[in-house]
């Protein structure tokens, strides 16, 4: 596998395979994944795709389509490729120690469209910031 933290501008991410399953994985801390969730999720044409949840290590997984890493470039999180090795969307997480917070299936898209999550990481940034400073 291998991670991206490129300024390059990105042409769109390649489609799924016949599998429609073809995607790579944007890791984040928990903290700006749950509230970019919730970004996402209050859009009106936005729907989000499955995200794991690993507690061990306090990060959320945003499935997202086959070539993102190539032209990830948002700070404080990795967009890893998975080259189409192992990573399938079944009921049991494919990443010993996480689980589902958003299962494939009826509630989510096959993943989420990398533009609206940059938008949505950038937005939970800066609400994170402004509590922070409230404190």
């Amino acid at each position: 596998m291998q991670t991206s933290q490129s300024n390059e501008p990105c042409a769109s991410p390649s489609s799924p395979g016949p599998g429609g399953t073809a995607c790579d994985l944007v890791t984040v801390s928990a903290r700006q994944g749950l509230e970019a969730v919730d970004i996402l999720r209050r859009g009106a044409a936005v729907a989000v795709g499955p995200v794991l949840h690993d507690d061990d290590r306090g990060t959320l997984g945003f499935l997202v389509p086959a070539g993102t890493a190539a032209c990830w470039d948002v700070p404080g999180s990795t967009c890893t490729e998975t080259d189409g090795r192992g990573l399938r969307l079944a009921p049991e997480p494919p990443v010993r120690g996480a689980d589902w917070l958003l299962p494939p299936g009826e509630e989510a898209d096959l993943a989420t469209d990398p533009v609206m999550l940059r938008e949505a990481l950038d937005e939970a940034a800066r609400l994170l910031r402004a509590a922070d400073d409230c404190r």
